[in-house]
């Protein structure tokens, strides 16, 4: 009998170890899951940057590329949000120091630069502006010039069977109806491109008219290189500009636009890179004026004569941007834009746009390591 009590009593006692066992392992466990955690948050940042930009629809589809692909590449730790708003709101926006960059068709101003001191022009592709026309039965390359349209968007050339117009298109059966003008709503560095131009290549366009937004004097307004594609491909009898990226995804039709050499041109990536190639404008250092840069009517026999270089807008002490700027979001910033202008230049011909030149993406180096966060450089 006295034996049974012991038992019971070795029993209870490896119950017991047993429990204890258990209960140290759960504790070793939490403490490794814990203490991993801890690891993996100093190891790896538990947000991602979201970098966030405004501006011009001109580059949107080349922008909207480079997000997609950066996320990727970053493994999702970098993000980058760019809203389409118009040059004018980017340049709004940068000088409130609302967001991180801007991007803008149009150089900065004298007025602009003044408001915004330190902002740097980092130039991030080149693109086109296209005469873009919905004539039903008449398809791409109708004969336009600099006058026809500059009159045209004056609204004193009216009907589509204009005996200008007809004499560039031989053959062609113009309708007599009445030219519906398109033009932007917003301000934008497209407006400005293209008013520049007919400034340019008209004797009728006044300097006055020229800017991101005008007091166009003809037609209706719409927003963003996309309201006015939209509007011009649904209906007939209209003609608009828009940056050559969206009349191609759109299949839009375009005219051909005589150049400073005489021949009739096609918007194209080809008409385009010559018109990069064939100009050749003194390019200022990223922090001076970029006013006077352009190349509009480029000389050369193919070269299309309505061809844009397009900005980043970064500042140069990018802690002026306020507490939201960290020195991570400040690396993360230029670390994007140098991927942008160099490793992001591979996506621009699928979208039709022209890759930076050499001389370009040197220059941008040049800009991009004079950026910094509190004094310290931020890529060197």
């Amino acid at each position: 009998m006295s034996a049974e009590p012991e038992e019971i009593v070795r029993r209870k006692s490896g119950v017991g170890r047993r429990t204890m066992f258990i209960a140290v392992g759960a504790i070793a466990v939490v403490a490794i899951v814990l203490v991993y955690g801890a690891f993996a948050g100093w190891f790896s940042s538990s947000q991602p940057i979201t970098l966030v930009g405004a501006g011009a629809t001109f580059p949107d589809p080349l922008i909207r590329k480079w997000s997609s692909v950066y996320v990727s590449k970053t493994n999702g730790t970098v993000r980058v949000n760019y809203q389409a708003l118009g040059s004018g709101a980017g340049i709004s926006q940068i000088t409130a120091k609302t967001v991180d960059f801007a991007g803008t068709d149009a150089p900065l101003n004298a007025t602009e630069r003044t408001n915004a001191p330190g902002l740097l022009h980092i130039p991030e592709t080149i693109g086109a502006v296209t005469a873009a026309y919905n004539l039903p039965g008449i398809p791409s390359g109708l004969n336009l010039t600099g006058q026809i349209l500059a009159d045209i968007f004056l609204g004193t050339i009216t009907n589509w069977d204009n005996a200008s117009i007809a004499a560039l298109n031989p053959g062609v059966s113009l309708p007599s109806t009445s030219i519906s003008v398109v033009h932007r709503s917003d301000g934008s560095g497209t407006s400005f491109v293209w008013t520049s131009y007919l400034h340019l290549a008209s004797t009728t366009w006044p300097t006055s008219l020229v800017g991101k937004n005008p007091n166009w004097p003809a037609g209706i307004g719409k927003q963003g290189n996309a309201g006015v594609a939209g509007y011009v491909r649904q209906t007939a009898n209209t003609i608009g500009y828009v940056e050559l990226a969206y009349t191609v995804q759109n299949s839009m039709t375009v005219a051909k636009v005589r150049n400073p050499a005489g021949n009739f041109i096609l918007p194209t990536l080809n008409t385009t890179r010559d018109a990069a190639a064939g100009a050749s404008p003194t390019l200022p250092a990223s922090n001076a004026s970029w006013t006077g840069v352009s190349i509009l009517n480029a000389p050369g026999a193919t070269s299309y004569p309505i061809s844009s270089l397009t900005y980043l807008l970064v500042y140069q002490e990018l802690n002026v941007l306020g507490p939201s700027m960290t020195k991570a979001r400040a690396q993360a910033l230029v670390d994007f834009v140098w991927w942008a202008v160099h490793e992001g230049q591979a996506y621009s011909e699928a979208l039709v746009y022209v890759p930076l030149p050499d001389p370009v993406k040197n220059l941008n180096e040049q800009g991009l390591r004079n950026v910094t966060f509190n004094g310290q450089t931020l890529h060197t």
